[in-house]
């Protein structure tokens, strides 16, 4: 989870990136109205019918394992003057995933961007646009990071490529072989980083992407990307050592599996440290 801040008309609010999506501080966005009782702003909003109704047809998109049971008798109690709503309340009985509370010292509630946008316009439809503005900015920068980021990796991939395929052709390609011949070893190699990779051939992903230009890799994500260079070196490495190829291919894969998998739990930990320069 990577956080960041957003700022609207002097008010820093707090973003948090997770894998369900973004979700926007409504504390933060409360300060907006009282700084001293930001909770009651929230509640006062969750009380009005047309916030439980809001909230409800948001879940029922996203989530699952909502309970719709429970949300209707909520529905039912919204609008009456009893009726009281907190974010704790209604991600307990449930099972909400739009709204999250962090407790404590630092208690704070936070909301899918979806339903902040819908906070934020009850509090001020002026503010609501301030903070749209400067997320889209954020994401703006995030989107041009990682494209930076994207071809970097993709052009030391292709570098890293040559590498490869000079020790194909000075430990698997005998001289004097023919054209043809030599070109079914180079792409045989390349489809074993491929599968180790990816998990199918060039020739399986173009059948499954006909309308696609490019290549598998040209559709590779940044840590495909990093992963693929590695595997690149590695096979080298083990070309020379005389293993065959069905024994690199085992090794190759759990290699990727491996490293892939460390990367996706350190996800955007990069990006993380370009966002807080």
């Amino acid at each position: 989870m990577k956080t960041k801040k957003l700022e609207a008309v002097g008010y820093k609010i707090e973003l948090q990136s997770q894998q369900s999506g973004d979700y926007i501080s409504l504390t933060d966005i409360a300060k907006y109205k009282t700084k001293e009782n930001p909770g009651y702003v929230i509640q006062n909003w969750m009380r009005n019918r047309n916030t439980v109704r809001f909230l409800g047809l948001w879940e029922s998109l996203h989530n699952t394992q909502f309970n719709y049971l429970e949300f209707e008798a909520i529905e039912k109690e919204s609008g009456l003057n009893s009726f009281v709503l907190t974010p704790k309340r209604w991600i307990e009985v449930t099972a909400a995933i739009g709204i999250t509370t962090k407790q404590g010292r630092y208690a704070s509630t936070f909301a899918h961007k979806d339903i902040a946008f819908e906070f934020a316009s009850w509090i001020s439809p002026e503010f609501k646009l301030y903070i749209i503005k400067d997320y889209q900015r954020l994401k703006s920068e995030e989107s041009q990071y990682k494209s930076i980021t994207w071809n970097l990796n993709r052009e030391l991939a292709k570098i890293n490529y040559h590498i490869h395929t000079d020790t194909v052709k000075s430990y698997l390609i005998p001289e004097n072989v023919e054209t043809k011949v030599a070109s079914f070893v180079y792409a045989n190699e390349a489809d074993v980083l491929n599968v180790a990779l990816f998990g199918k051939t060039a020739k399986m992903w173009k059948d499954e992407n006909p309308d696609l230009k490019g290549n598998i890799r040209d559709y590779a994500s940044i840590e495909q990307l990093i992963v693929l260079i590695n595997l690149e070196s590695m096979n080298s490495e083990l070309i020379k050592t005389g293993k065959f190829q069905s024994e690199r291919a085992l090794y190759l894969n759990k290699m990727a599996i491996e490293q892939l998998t460390i990367l996706y739990k350190y996800d955007n930990k990069l990006l993380n440290e370009f966002n807080s320069d």
